[in-house]
Protein backbone atom coordinates (compact mmCIF):
# COMPACT_ATOMS: atom_id res chain seq x y z
CA UNK A 1 0.00 0.00 0.00
CA UNK A 2 1.54 3.54 -0.80
CA UNK A 3 1.24 5.88 2.10
CA UNK A 4 0.68 9.80 1.73
CA UNK A 5 2.84 12.06 2.97
CA UNK A 6 0.73 14.33 5.49
CA UNK A 7 1.56 18.30 4.14
CA UNK A 8 1.77 21.38 6.22
CA UNK A 9 -1.20 22.56 7.52
CA UNK A 10 -2.33 19.05 8.55
CA UNK A 11 -3.07 18.88 12.41
CA UNK A 12 -1.37 15.54 12.95
CA UNK A 13 2.29 17.40 12.24
CA UNK A 14 1.98 19.00 15.28
CA UNK A 15 0.83 16.39 17.92
CA UNK A 16 3.43 14.96 20.12
CA UNK A 17 3.48 10.97 19.45
CA UNK A 18 2.97 8.29 21.58
CA UNK A 19 5.74 5.33 22.61
CA UNK A 20 5.71 2.22 20.84
CA UNK A 21 4.86 -0.44 23.50
CA UNK A 22 6.06 -3.28 21.72
CA UNK A 23 6.56 -4.70 18.24
CA UNK A 24 4.69 -6.86 15.89
CA UNK A 25 3.66 -7.94 12.39
CA UNK A 26 1.86 -4.75 12.05
CA UNK A 27 4.62 -2.35 12.88
CA UNK A 28 7.36 -4.70 10.46
CA UNK A 29 4.55 -4.33 7.72
CA UNK A 30 4.47 -0.21 8.59
CA UNK A 31 8.18 -0.10 8.54
CA UNK A 32 8.35 -1.36 5.86
CA UNK A 33 5.94 0.63 4.23
CA UNK A 34 7.48 3.93 5.22
CA UNK A 35 10.22 2.77 3.38
CA UNK A 36 8.75 2.39 0.27
CA UNK A 37 7.00 5.87 0.88
CA UNK A 38 10.17 7.48 1.76
CA UNK A 39 12.03 6.23 -1.63
CA UNK A 40 8.69 7.50 -3.62
CA UNK A 41 9.15 10.93 -2.70
CA UNK A 42 12.98 10.50 -2.57
CA UNK A 43 13.70 11.53 1.18
CA UNK A 44 16.42 10.57 3.49
CA UNK A 45 14.15 10.25 6.51
CA UNK A 46 10.27 10.15 7.09
CA UNK A 47 8.66 9.84 10.82
CA UNK A 48 5.38 8.02 11.54
CA UNK A 49 3.71 11.64 12.15
CA UNK A 50 4.04 12.35 8.40
CA UNK A 51 2.06 9.50 7.07
CA UNK A 52 -0.61 9.99 9.97
CA UNK A 53 0.56 7.85 12.69
CA UNK A 54 1.44 9.68 15.88
CA UNK A 55 3.79 6.81 17.24
CA UNK A 56 7.59 7.50 17.74
CA UNK A 57 8.38 5.57 14.61
CA UNK A 58 11.07 6.93 12.13
CA UNK A 59 12.82 5.73 9.53
CA UNK A 60 16.15 6.82 7.36
CA UNK A 61 17.96 5.56 4.82
CA UNK A 62 20.58 8.54 4.37
CA UNK A 63 22.96 6.44 1.76
CA UNK A 64 21.84 8.72 -0.95
CA UNK A 65 23.73 11.60 0.20
CA UNK A 66 27.04 9.51 1.02
CA UNK A 67 29.14 10.74 -1.86
CA UNK A 68 28.58 14.32 -0.03
CA UNK A 69 28.55 13.46 3.70
CA UNK A 70 30.31 9.95 4.05
CA UNK A 71 28.83 9.51 7.87
CA UNK A 72 25.79 8.80 5.63
CA UNK A 73 27.10 5.48 3.96
CA UNK A 74 24.82 2.69 4.36
CA UNK A 75 23.24 4.13 6.81
CA UNK A 76 19.55 2.57 6.67
CA UNK A 77 17.62 2.21 10.08
CA UNK A 78 14.41 2.21 11.84
CA UNK A 79 14.02 3.75 14.89
CA UNK A 80 11.91 3.06 17.77
CA UNK A 81 11.16 5.61 20.50
CA UNK A 82 14.32 7.43 19.81
CA UNK A 83 15.89 9.31 22.68
CA UNK A 84 18.80 12.10 21.47
CA UNK A 85 21.02 13.53 23.84
CA UNK A 86 22.77 16.40 22.33
CA UNK A 87 26.99 16.34 23.02
CA UNK A 88 29.34 19.08 22.66
CA UNK A 89 29.52 21.57 19.67
CA UNK A 90 28.34 24.54 18.31
CA UNK A 91 25.10 24.80 16.52
CA UNK A 92 26.19 24.89 12.34
CA UNK A 93 23.41 26.25 9.75
CA UNK A 94 22.67 24.43 6.81
CA UNK A 95 19.63 23.77 4.38
CA UNK A 96 17.20 21.65 5.35
CA UNK A 97 13.53 20.11 3.50
CA UNK A 98 10.99 18.27 4.07
CA UNK A 99 8.95 15.45 2.38
CA UNK A 100 5.78 17.73 4.00
CA UNK A 101 7.07 20.77 3.87
CA UNK A 102 7.33 20.68 -0.51
CA UNK A 103 9.55 23.34 -2.63
CA UNK A 104 10.76 24.91 0.67
CA UNK A 105 14.39 24.77 1.90
CA UNK A 106 15.86 26.99 4.55
CA UNK A 107 19.22 27.02 6.45
CA UNK A 108 18.31 25.59 9.68
CA UNK A 109 21.49 25.73 12.71
CA UNK A 110 21.74 22.40 14.40
CA UNK A 111 24.73 20.51 16.36
CA UNK A 112 26.20 17.82 14.31
CA UNK A 113 27.24 15.83 17.27
CA UNK A 114 24.32 13.42 19.20
CA UNK A 115 23.85 10.43 21.22
CA UNK A 116 20.87 8.31 20.35
CA UNK A 117 19.16 5.44 21.56
CA UNK A 118 16.51 3.76 19.68
CA UNK A 119 14.60 0.20 19.93
CA UNK A 120 15.60 -1.40 16.57
CA UNK A 121 12.01 -3.31 14.90
CA UNK A 122 13.33 -6.26 16.60
CA UNK A 123 12.49 -4.54 20.03
CA UNK A 124 16.70 -4.53 20.42
CA UNK A 125 17.99 -1.64 22.43
CA UNK A 126 20.68 0.52 20.67
CA UNK A 127 22.95 3.12 21.52
CA UNK A 128 25.47 5.38 19.44
CA UNK A 129 27.03 8.10 18.85
CA UNK A 130 26.59 9.90 15.73
CA UNK A 131 28.07 13.07 13.84
CA UNK A 132 27.68 15.26 10.49
CA UNK A 133 24.96 15.62 8.78
CA UNK A 134 23.52 11.97 9.83
CA UNK A 135 22.84 13.82 13.03
CA UNK A 136 21.34 16.39 11.15
CA UNK A 137 19.27 13.56 9.95
CA UNK A 138 17.92 12.36 13.31
CA UNK A 139 16.90 15.25 14.29
CA UNK A 140 15.22 16.75 11.83
CA UNK A 141 12.88 13.10 11.54
CA UNK A 142 12.85 13.03 15.55
CA UNK A 143 11.15 16.35 15.66
CA UNK A 144 8.56 15.21 13.71
CA UNK A 145 7.91 13.32 16.93
CA UNK A 146 7.30 16.10 19.26
CA UNK A 147 5.15 18.04 16.98
CA UNK A 148 8.14 20.29 15.61
CA UNK A 149 9.22 21.22 11.89
CA UNK A 150 12.19 22.47 10.64
CA UNK A 151 10.30 25.61 9.95
CA UNK A 152 10.10 26.40 14.10
CA UNK A 153 14.18 26.54 14.03
CA UNK A 154 14.65 29.63 11.48
CA UNK A 155 13.96 33.12 12.14
CA UNK A 156 10.72 34.93 12.21
CA UNK A 157 12.06 36.89 9.29
CA UNK A 158 12.78 34.46 6.76
CA UNK A 159 9.13 32.57 8.31
CA UNK A 160 7.59 35.85 7.10
CA UNK A 161 9.43 35.52 3.78
CA UNK A 162 8.31 31.87 2.95
CA UNK A 163 4.62 32.46 4.30
CA UNK A 164 3.47 32.41 0.47
CA UNK A 165 4.60 29.30 0.02
CA UNK A 166 3.60 27.66 3.25
CA UNK A 167 -0.27 29.49 2.42
CA UNK A 168 0.11 27.29 -0.89
CA UNK A 169 0.35 24.05 0.84
CA UNK A 170 -2.20 24.99 3.37
CA UNK A 171 -4.68 25.35 0.89
CA UNK A 172 -4.07 22.94 -1.19
CA UNK A 173 -2.03 25.17 -3.79
CA UNK A 174 0.85 23.11 -5.23
CA UNK A 175 1.43 19.97 -7.25
CA UNK A 176 3.73 16.97 -5.54
CA UNK A 177 4.89 14.50 -7.14
CA UNK A 178 4.18 11.69 -4.47
CA UNK A 179 0.72 10.62 -2.85
CA UNK A 180 -0.28 13.25 -0.38
CA UNK A 181 -2.49 14.29 1.95
CA UNK A 182 -2.97 17.69 2.79
CA UNK A 183 -4.89 19.61 5.32
CA UNK A 184 -8.31 19.31 6.04
CA UNK A 185 -8.86 22.63 5.23
CA UNK A 186 -7.31 22.57 1.55
CA UNK A 187 -9.08 23.93 -1.04
CA UNK A 188 -7.84 21.87 -4.14
CA UNK A 189 -7.75 23.45 -7.40
CA UNK A 190 -8.85 26.75 -6.30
Amino acid sequence: MKLPVYLYGHPVLRKVSEPLLATDDDIKKLIADMFDAMYESEGVGLAAPQIGRNIRLVVIDADPVSDTFAECAGRKFALINPEIEILEGEKISRPEGCLSLPGISENVPRVEHIRLRWLDEDFKPHEEEISGFLARIVQHECDHLEGKMFIDHISAIRKQLIKGKLNSIVSGRINVDYPVRFAPTAKRGR
